[in-house]
């Protein structure tokens, strides 16, 4: 190793701290990403296309605009819901989620379901 001026070797064993420091991290990282890579294959049973248990079709979802996608990923928490349902979780107005609701049943994403007053809408996994 060359000497250093007595200024400069400080700052040279902060930096090697710092990325060490990175280094671990981008480590933990990857075996975490790993695992959830495994923990998919065991449940999807068919390969990366699909997420497991919910029935969403990745592709589906990165056609999408972000705020069609909030829509969709809430719908899929509860299977089966009103629009006021749906706009607890996304913190969305009703009647905002209420449209985005009737574009994916326009799309075919979605179905539409009328229960006496109350309509219900539940994601539409025949293809």
């Amino acid at each position: 190793m060359t000497t250093q001026p007595a200024e400069q070797q400080p700052v040279l064993e902060k930096l090697e701290k710092e990325i060490s420091s990175i280094k671990f991290m981008l480590e933990q990282i990857l075996s975490l990403q790993q695992q959830l890579i495994e923990k998919a294959r065991i449940k999807g049973g068919q390969g990366d296309s699909e997420l497991p248990a919910d029935g969403l079709d990745i592709s589906i979802l990165l056609k999408l605009p972000d705020h069609l996608r909030k829509t969709m990923l809430a719908l899929a928490k509860l299977v089966e819901a009103r629009a006021d349902e749906v706009a607890d979780i996304t913190q969305r107005a009703r009647a905002i989620e209420s449209g985005y609701l009737n574009q994916l049943v326009r799309l075919g994403y979605v179905k539409k379901v009328r229960r006496k007053h109350q309509i219900y809408f539940t994601i539409n996994n025949e293809e």
